[in-house]
């Protein structure tokens, strides 16, 4: 029988007969990296935790690039997350070239992406969990740290549905949120009443008028014979970050507390492991354990950190499993007289190229995208250079958002929101519906135009660098700066708040932003109810379609000062 295994060794061979160097280069990464490489894991104790997050709605298989900038102050200065490039290499010890080196880093981003291929793909992610299941069929459990539902064509156009479906068939055990909740208050009770298969977890979302936990907060499961309590933690800031009209009644927070109160309830109801599926980001999740008591796993999400290696404060193990289905996290437990006594860690890169997708799976998403999938793959332009989102002071494909603001919107000055969610797009390569949708597909996509003046300008910029660069993780929201087309500016992030931004520079003229003078901004993504103007995703499919072909210079507008 002639296997897809078969068709890929074919496949390379037939590369190398042709010569092409990138074609030999694919060759023999696929004969080096196999499937097996991928799930090999020395099974320990009683308990599997798998875990995914932030996968914004990607089912197909993606590129995407880590940051190559990602800044922490205070205490957290040079620790990881915040370790990039070949810093990241050195502190892991990962050998450059290597398939963990493209999975990890933006190190040689191009040239090993056309090496490695593509990652994640909801397909691939199912052959390892089902495996892994398979291995361990009464130990295993699969959680999914939210930011699940939004972030593509389909998901816009089925509210979700899509991806609820799709986590359905990956039989998940449970999940929390955060992106979730801009599908609208009644339309996440509406999939939760009627349209998932298991428990949406977010103990910290109170009901404002009655001060009633709106959701189930903890999930308990028996695991190898092990009581195992997982506590839901939805992201903090959600109606500050997102549109507080979209979820009017309810309250959200950290509230150590209250997470302190979720714990010790799990412990007297016998849970011998605590695992708190967060969506609080990494940082807040690592000041969170070291307030809370009892918690031995936390499953940190929301700002797309991936480590290789767990992060211990205290007693608790900090597990970051990346995003857009790049990564599967495996961690076996044991445990002895309630309390885990060893613990073994493997991050798993999803490399689509040499992992067989699951059937089913396969057969879910091809009916999930049926219906859409003409206009999903319908081609607007070509890029002639690296399209890519993460960083903590812009990305190409921001600065490609930002040019179709100025030029589609007729603005002097354009700001696009500091989301870390987004595919990244390989010179050379089509840009289609998709592509467009997986960086800009919100349910608030308007892009506005006003007039607004230097002073506000200069206070907006100062907002969202505090948001980022607080020395207390617990004013962190844990998204990039807000991406600017038009304008340049310095920051310095170790100063305090106020003084962090100066230099602001109208790029058409050369000329300082005067705190006084009106300009012209567009942008998207406001958190204001009534918002007029076009979706953001058809201003850039429009500015896509009249240039054919789009080039994004290499932005030096933004000086971080030392």
């Amino acid at each position: 029988m002639f296997t897809r295994r078969d068709l890929m060794r074919t496949a390379a061979a037939t590369a190398i007969l042709l010569g092409s160097p990138a074609g030999l280069r694919r060759a023999a990464a696929a004969q080096a990296l196999t499937q097996d490489d991928l799930l090999r894991f020395d099974p320990l104790g009683q308990v599997t935790l798998l875990h995914v997050t932030d996968v914004h709605a990607q089912l197909m298989p993606i590129y995407f690039r880590e940051p190559s900038i990602n800044l922490g102050v205070g205490a957290v200065e040079g620790k990881p997350p915040h370790v990039t490039g070949t810093d990241f290499l050195t502190m892991f010890d990962i050998p450059r070239d290597s398939p963990e080196c493209h999975a990890l880093t933006n190190v040689d981003f191009v040239d090993l992406a056309r090496t490695y291929g593509k990652v994640g793909g909801l397909d691939r992610l199912a052959t390892l969990v089902n495996a892994i299941r398979a291995e361990r069929p009464d130990n295993t459990l699969f959680l999914d740290g939210g930011d699940t539902w939004q972030g593509s064509y389909t998901s816009l156009q089925t509210n979700g549905a899509d991806m609820v479906r799709a986590f359905n068939a990956l039989k998940t055990d449970a999940m929390t949120a955060h992106w979730e909740f801009t599908y609208g208050q009644d339309r996440v009770q509406e999939i939760i009443d009627g349209e998932l298969n298991f428990p949406f977890l977010c103990g910290n979302v109170i009901d404002a008028m009655w001060e009633e936990a709106v959701f189930e907060s903890t999930q308990m499961f028996e695991r190898g014979g092990v009581q195992v309590a997982v506590i839901g933690q939805a992201f903090p800031y959600t109606p500050i970050a997102n549109p507080r009209y979209l979820m009017p009644d309810w309250s959200f927070g950290i509230r150590p507390e209250l997470v302190q109160e979720h714990v010790d309830n799990a412990r007297a109801n016998g849970a011998e492991v605590v695992v708190l599926l967060s969506h609080n980001g990494f940082d807040v999740d690592r000041k969170l354990a070291s307030l809370v008591d009892g918690i031995d796993v936390i499953l940190t999400g929301h700002t797309h950190d991936a480590l290789p290696r767990e992060v211990k404060v205290g007693k608790t193990l900090l597990i970051a499993s990346g995003s857009h289905g790049k990564f599967l996290s495996r961690l076996d437990l044991e445990v002895k007289g309630g309390a885990v006594t060893d613990y073994r860690y493997r991050l798993i890169p999803v490399f689509s190229d040499v992992i067989t997708p699951d059937p089913d799976m396969a057969q879910v998403i091809a009916d999930i995208r049926a219906p859409y999938e003409a206009e999903c793959t319908r081609v607007l332009g070509q890029t002639d250079d690296l399209l890519y989102r993460r960083g903590n002071f812009n990305g190409s494909f921001d600065d490609l958002i930002c040019q179709a603001l100025l030029e589609e919107r007729d603005a002097e000055i354009a700001l696009s929101p500091g989301f870390r969610w987004g595919a990244t797009l390989l010179p050379g390569q089509d840009i289609t519906v998709d592509d467009v949708h997986s960086m800009t597909s919100i349910t608030y996509p308007n892009a506005y135009r006003m007039a607004m003046d230097g002073a506000t300008l200069k206070t907006v910029l100062e907002d969202v660098a505090d948001n980022i660069f607080n020395e207390d993780p617990f004013y962190q929201q844990g998204g990039d700066m807000v991406r600017v087309g038009g304008m340049g500016y310095a920051i310095d992030i170790r100063k305090p708040m106020g003084d962090r931004i100066s230099d602001m520079t109208l790029l058409s003229t050369g000329e300082p932003i005067d705190p006084a003078r009106n300009y012209v901004v567009a942008g998207w993504a406001s958190v204001n109810e009534g918002t007029e103007g076009p979706p953001i995703y058809d201003v850039v499919s429009r500015y896509i379609e009249k240039h054919g072909t789009v080039s994004v210079p290499e932005n030096t507008t933004i000086k971080i000062k030392a």
